[in-house]
């Protein structure tokens, strides 16, 4: 590490121009990351329901639906139905618009609110628009819809969900951006002592997430990479970046101060702030790899995200950062030896020191008592109702499953290999249409001979008790045909078993790649075993926090969400593996 230190410092402009151009060729790169990736955050064709997802697609002559609610009308009013129904027309005449189903020309009651004072409109898009043409076409109805005469109008339904995911991740990941990275600055430029050497780190953060993103745009081609993912390249490469930053100017500094020469600091720096790096980085990256265990196309995508921001973030941070320094090491403070006896964290440290084991005894009993609430844990799929509060799209939804019923519950899928006019076929259809749970059943019309697609609607939300008790009891059943069951709640179960499988061997891969990678950097066999039991208990209370916080709803004021009573399926895996 320390020959790599003094190569860079002869090489430095040679390096500092390769990065320059590698930075720009990716930044364009990655540029169109948000209009590749996909949308979906499902768990692919790897499990039952997936399979499901997939062969409805392939059978759909139509495509997705767009929920439009006129509130505040009186539905019996005929100038109320004169004036909608002619707003609606335009929105029928529209290319790719298959049908519009109101509650007036259906006749259908499950289209008129319990209240008797909103009307659903169901507007059905053709099935063979592509993903840019539908969503065109989805923000060209919706802005017809909002010309309807009513007191108020909202827009929703599948077509509108992932788009809205999307959009809010990207606001919400600038914002977050614009309101950390300033932050982040201030800090630095204090803690170096000067806007030469706080810029540094972010040159390391700028160099892992640019080129992370490209890798991410290169590696759709091979399948579909999760626009959730560039969540991840920001977080890590940000964090991981001023991290790996400020260890290394710090040094630089420390060794300056020393009186080292720029070429003997920076291979000092290196040899040392840059082997913890390169430690740091293989830890993280071996953490990150236990995403692929799962085998599920989202955490896959994760981990190709953490993967590569780790490692390009420390290629950043033991090349270009070094060959920074070498160039303009001039103008960076210097940092005073420190004394042998420095202020309130040496008094704190001795302190403790003196109390070992009542200290360590109390703090993990603090943490794990932190932990407890993780023991009443529910989890559940992401769906509408996470979406931010101002969002239209959620309303809807809300407002779908309170006033409209038997339209608001997604309901369990079945797919039946058999003939519809097998006896077998109708007596298990009556007999699901009976089970405890179920509020009602229909078998849809249009699929090709020996095929037979069958909606069961729940009672209660589309991932309740009731909704997961009829996907046990439908797979659980011996019946002369196949079937395959799918639908939200077939889908938390799938992805419940998987994780749950899968989990100890990502685990037990995280725990065993630190402990051997931190014995072979200190040669100690306390110091890993301590860090992985400080990574469970911190973790621990950290799920408890998640817990308390958001699904129970504490808190849910300050930070503007509520709670649906259940923590997102995907959390507890992410934070595993990132916090780790």
């Amino acid at each position: 590490m320390s020959r790599l230190g003094r190569f860079v410092v002869r090489r430095r402009r040679t390096v500092i121009l390769l990065w320059v151009a590698l930075l720009l060729v990716t930044a364009t790169v990655g540029s169109s990351a948000f209009d590749v990736l996909s949308t979906d955050f499902g768990a692919g064709t790897t499990t039952e329901s997936g399979r499901v997802a997939h062969q409805l697609d392939e059978l759909a002559e139509t495509g997705g639906q767009i929920a439009i609610i006129a509130d505040g009308v009186d539905l019996d009013d005929p100038a109320v139905r004169t004036s909608i129904t002619r707003g609606l027309g335009p929105i029928a005449e529209l290319d790719g618009v298959l049908d519009v189903a109101d509650p007036w020309t259906t006749g259908s009651e499950s289209l008129r609110a319990t209240d008797g004072r909103a009307a659903l409109v169901v507007v059905t898009l053709a099935g063979d628009l592509d993903e840019e043409v539908e969503l065109d076409l989805a923000d060209h109805v919706e802005d017809l819809a909002h010309e309807l005469d009513a007191p108020e109008v909202l827009v929703g339904g599948n077509v509108l969900v992932s788009e809205t995911f999307a959009t809010a991740s990207e606001s919400d990941l600038l914002r977050g951006e614009a309101i950390a990275l300033p932050i982040a600055i201030v800090v630095m430029v204090l803690l170096l002592g000067g806007l030469v050497a706080a810029g540094m780190p972010l040159l390391v953060a700028l160099g892992g997430v640019l080129t992370t993103l490209a890798v991410l745009v290169g590696a759709t081609t091979f399948g579909d990479v999760s626009i959730f993912s560039v969540n991840v390249v920001n977080m890590l490469g940000i964090g991981l970046g001023i991290d790996y930053g400020l260890l290394m100017v710090n040094r630089f500094r420390e060794e300056r101060g020393h009186g080292r020469s720029l070429e003997d600091a920076v291979a000092a720096t290196v040899g040392s702030a840059g082997t913890t790096v390169v430690f740091s980085a293989l830890t993280v990256a071996v953490a990150m790899s236990g995403l692929f265990v799962f085998g599920v196309p989202l955490l896959t995508s994760f981990g190709i995200a953490g993967l590569s921001v780790v490692l390009l973030s420390m290629a950043a941070a033991i090349t270009l950062l070094p060959a920074t320094p070498a160039s303009v090491g001039g103008r960076i403070k210097p940092l005073a030896p420190a004394p042998d006896v420095d202020g309130r964290f040496y008094r704190l440290a001795r302190w403790v020191q003196g109390r070992a084991v009542l200290v360590g005894a109390a703090a993990a009993l603090f943490l794990v008592l932190l932990g407890v609430p993780f023991l009443d844990a529910r989890f559940e799929n992401g769906d509408a109702r996470t979406l931010p509060r101002s969002s239209e799209v959620r309303a809807t939804a809300l407002t779908l499953a309170d006033r409209f019923p038997a339209l608001g519950t997604d309901p369990v899928t079945v797919i039946a290999d058999v003939d519809a006019t097998d006896p077998g076929f109708e007596t298990w259809l009556a007999r699901t249409s009976e089970l405890d749970g179920v509020a009602g059943v229909s078998t849809r019309p249009g699929t090709p001979a020996g095929l037979r697609v069958v909606d069961v609607v729940p009672t209660g939300t589309s991932q309740g008790e009731a909704a997961t008790a009829i996907v046990d009891r439908l797979r659980a059943e011996q019946l002369s045909f196949d079937v395959q069951v799918g639908g939200p709640a077939a889908e938390l179960a799938d992805v419940k078993d998987r994780l749950g499988a899968r989990l100890p061997y990502a685990a037990g891969m995280v725990v065993l790649a630190t402990l051997v990678l931190l014995f072979l950097m200190t040669g100690s066999l306390i110091v890993p075993i301590k860090a992985v039991f400080m990574n469970i208990l911190s973790l621990g209370a950290s799920f408890g926090a998640l817990v308390w916080i958001f699904q129970e709803g504490h808190l849910s004021g300050p930070l503007a969400f509520d709670s649906v009573g259940a923590l997102d399926l995907w959390m507890p895996v992410l934070i595993l593996i990132f916090a780790f």
